[in-house]
Formats: structure tokens, sequence, C-alpha cells
């Protein structure tokens, strides 16, 4: 789970994306003696929201003297940390300067600020202030406490609908050959059936893949990963196979496999749009067809290949036997976003593990204590909110909206109200979002090849930073990592028999959801759930 940890560990500032065009040097300094005559009054300092935001420390004399030096790479991050230190506090010394010269624009403008009033009238009057919002205050918590039971019901009427969905195959076969005998045998079933709690049976290795989980598009690797004199190779489904460009420049993906002796083509080089096996030369195109064989007269021999397409940033395959779909899905991040990251990594856990771990959020503040979710508090309760009969939705309490796409994809969008931070009660109260693209395509039942996509919609500047790459890496990496120590431990006590679905609970909503259609594609049914393909 990659989550906000990117954002967070590096506390980005918000003011990056925006550029200030004023001297303020002297406007600062009048706006603290401005401020200090405030707090002489009694006001700002008790009543103002935003003055902690703007006490941040001048960072330019703790700068490193590097000038004239040759740097290595952790004295380069440094300078580019301390940088972004820099345009911070300016930012903030900008805005603060503004903020205060519209103050005292208001103070001298408003006849009604000029009026001296007693300290007994003052007093009067904030009492009754202070009375007409504890009113109010009491009205929304009334409010909130209707949508709270409100919800509270949806989900329980959503769980019922859960566990009919669990409860299907284990009754349906006893419900067709069962005699009825009276209405009081039959109650008594019912209550026999629905009283133990229904459980997911997800235990020993995994199954086989089903031909019908291969009939989809899948996403395999990143356009700017993809040369014009470069190969990828990947595995797909516990097949080995290998992308590179042909001479028209568009992708190809074929059998890693060289027809001649089962070389790895991918040892070898692309020539002319053609890859060349490193072992006797035999150069293949991307259909497949052998187009060159030297030393030898050449054979009409042609090796397996894939459809490939490229759409939007990304190498797209579709493994199955059925004939492609004409549609490829969108995953493109929301309007107003700018892409900073696109990360591979590939990852010794079967992708439906990796899965059920992205669609959970409650474990966060156990998980990833030394990364995004240090210091977060623990919730009374966790809810994911959704439409009956879809897979996607929005967490409760945070400001998180997620969705699964099937084949493999989690795409999720993360509310920042402040930098480094997750605040809010949903993401369109905060002003910054991180949205994340997850893509697991499963490599073989005990391997995933993970395409991490992350994209900012504030913070424009951030992606030109030198370096800035491996920082985004590194960071993903340290969240992985907390995950993976986790996730693997559950596939080795999987293949050993047990059930990591043994006891869903409320939170678990999204994933129990995936486990069904997942269920479904493994089972071959005609009809998926949550999803309108047939």
């Amino acid at each position: 789970m990659t989550i906000v940890a990117t954002a967070a560990a590096l506390s980005l500032p918000i003011s990056l994306c925006r550029s200030s065009k004023l001297n303020t040097k002297k406007g600062v300094r009048g706006g603290f003696r401005v401020v200090a005559v405030f707090r002489e009054e009694g006001g700002l300092e008790k009543k103002s929201t935003w003055g902690q935001l703007f006490d941040v420390e001048d960072p330019r004399s703790k700068v490193p003297q590097c000038k004239g030096k040759f740097l290595d790479v952790n004295q380069a991050l440094e300078v580019v940390r301390y940088d972004l230190r820099y345009c911070d506090w300016r930012a903030r010394q900008d805005v603060l300067t503004i903020m205060l010269l519209h103050e005292k624009v208001v103070e001298v403008l408003n006849p009604l600020a000029r009026d001296y009033k007693s300290i007994g009238t003052m007093k009067k009057e904030l009492a009754e202030l202070q009375g007409e919002l504890a009113q109010a205050h009491k009205q929304v918590h009334m409010s909130e406490a209707r949508v709270a039971t409100a919800l509270d019901k949806l989900a329980y009427m959503e769980e019922l609908v859960n566990d009919r969905l669990l409860q299907d195959r284990s009754t349906t076969a006893s419900d067709q050959t069962s005699p009825s005998p009276s209405t009081s045998t039959q109650s008594l079933e019912v209550v026999q059936r629905r009283s133990p709690r229904k459980s997911l049976n997800v235990s020993g290795p995994v199954k086989p893949y089903h031909p019908r989980l291969k009939n989809f598009w899948y996403p395999i690797a990143f356009s700017n990963d993809l040369k014009e004199d470069t190969m990828i190779p990947i595995e797909c489904f516990e097949e080995p196979w290998v992308v590179f460009r042909g001479k028209d420049g568009k992708p190809g993906c074929i059998q890693n496999t060289c027809a001649h002796r089962a070389c790895p083509l991918h040892l070898g080089s692309v020539n002319e749009g053609r890859i060349q096996c490193p072992y006797h030369g035999w150069e293949y195109s991307t259909d497949g067809k052998c187009e060159k064989m030297p030393s030898t007269r050449l054979l009409n021999l042609k090796i397996k290949s894939l459809p490939c397409f490229e759409q939007e940033g990304m190498i797209w395959i579709w493994p199955g036997n059925d004939p492609p779909t004409a549609t490829i899905p969108s995953l493109e991040p929301p309007p107003g976003f700018q892409i900073h990251a696109e990360i591979v990594m590939e990852l010794p856990v079967e992708h439906g593990l990796l899965l059920d771990n992205l669609l959970d959020l409650a474990h966060a503040p156990f998980t990833h204590t030394s990364t995004f979710a240090k210091g977060w508090s623990v919730p009374s309760f966790v809810k994911f909110l959704t439409p009956a009969s879809g897979l996607q939705g929005y967490w409760d309490p945070y400001p998180i909206d997620m969705e699964f796409r099937p084949p493999c994809m989690v795409l999720s969008t993360i509310g920042i109200s402040k930098p480094g931070k997750l605040e809010g009660q949903s993401t369109k109260q905060c002003a910054t979002h991180l949205h994340q693209l997850h893509v697991c395509l499963p490599s073989s039942r005990q391997k995933t090849r993970l395409l991490y996509r992350m994209s900012l919609d504030f913070a424009p500047l951030l992606k030109y930073v030198p370096f800035v790459q491996y920082l985004w890496r590194h960071f993903a990496e340290q969240v992985l990592n907390e995950d993976l120590r986790l996730v693997v431990g559950q596939q080795e006590r999987m293949l050993n028999g047990a059930n990591i679905w043994n006891w869903p609970v409320s939170y678990d909503k999204l994933g129990v959801r995936y486990r069904l259609w997942r269920d479904a594609v493994d089972r071959g049914a005609k009809q998926l759930p949550y999803s309108e393909s047939t």
C-alpha cells in the first residue's frame, strides 16, 4: 500500500505550485510588528486559525555550504531538501504579508472596526456569539448522528447482501435437493444456516488460473520505459514474454523463447525493429515471424505473439484466447493532476494477496507506523461506503476514494489538507490531492509485477527537481516493505492450508467484493458480480 507516504515523507509545500512576484522583505518585518500589536489587544493569538501555519523557521542559516565542491548523491539530495524548505518558507512569508495587509485594509475601510467599545460590551457580545456557536454545534452534531445512523443501516443491509452472496454456493445445492416437510422445519434450517459466521475460503496453493481471467486487457509497462532499442522481459500467467518496438515504433509482445534452441530472446538486442537472438542471430518481428536466419536457409517460422497496444502512456496486452475487446479502459489521472512518478517492482507474492492489501486501509495505523501513518490515531470505527453493486466507494473517517477496476487495478484519490498530513472527512473537503494507480499483473502464482503511478494536483514544478524519481522510489519501497513482511507471511500460511479470509468484518467490504468477483471468474461463471461483463 503506497498511499500518501511519498507526500507525507517529504512534507511537500503546497506553495510550490504558486510563485510570488512581490518583494516582501520589508513587508514581512512590518507584518510581524502588526501581529505583535494585534496580540497585545488579545485578538489574533486566540482567534486566528492560520497563525501557526506561518510560524516556520528561516532555513537560510542552515543551508549546507557546498559551493565549488563535487557532491555525491546524498549531498545533492540534502541540497534539494533545503531548496524545498526555502521555497516553502519564502511562499509562506509572501502569503502572510498579503493577509496582514488585507487585515489593515479592512480595519481602515470598515467604520464599525473603528468604533471603540468597552470591555464589558465586548464580553457581552462575545458571550452571545459563543451561545449561538454552541447552538449551531449542537445542531451539527444532531445532523451527524442522523447521518451516521442512516449509514450504519446501509452498511448493515450491504453486509446482509454480502453474506447472502457468500452463502449462495454452500446453500444452493442443499436447497435444490433437501425436502421441505414443514414450515417449522424450513425456518429451523434457515436459522441454522445463518447463525454461523460465513467466511471466504482462500487457502491452500493457488489454483491454476482460469482461462477466463486471461480474457482482459492487462497493462504491463509504462511507455516511457520502452525506448526504440530496448526490450522489457515480463512474465504473465506463468509464461515468459518480451516487449519491444517495431520499425513503425509501435510496441509488440512475443514469446521470450527462440524457436531454434529455446534461448531467452531478451538477452539479445533490437535491430531495425526486430529482436535478435544472442545465440545464433535469428531475428523476429513484433508479430513473432522469424525474418532472418544467418548462415542457413530462411525457414517459415513464427513464435507466439499477443495483441499489444499503447494507450495513455501504458503498454497493454491481451493474453487470453478470446478475441480482444475493442476498447481499453482509461487509467489516466483525473483532470487537473500531473504525473510525478512511475515505478515498476517485482514482488514475491501472488497478485490476489497484494490486491487484498491495497484494498484495505484499516491496517494503516498499525502497519505503517514508520512511514505515512506515523502518528495516526486509531479510529473507533472504520467503514468503507459503497453502492450495493459497485467496486468503488470512499473510506470513513479517511478522506480517500478507492476503486477496484477489473482485472487487477486499484485507483485511489487521497485528500491532503495540509502538507504531509491526511485530514478532512472527504476528498472534496481537501484543497490538494494525491492520485494513485496500482496495477498488479499476475506474473505467476507466487509473483506479481507491480506498476505504480503517482499524480498530484499541486506542486507542478516538483517533477523537475533533480533526482526526485529516486526519492519517490525510496519512499514507495519503504511503505511496500512494511506490507510485504506481512503479506509474505500470509502467503506462507495460506500455502500450508490457512484461510486468509476466515473472518471478514465491516471494513473488509471492498476486499470481499474483489474475492467474490475473482471466485466467480475462477468458477467460469457466466455473469460476474459487480460487473457488466458476461
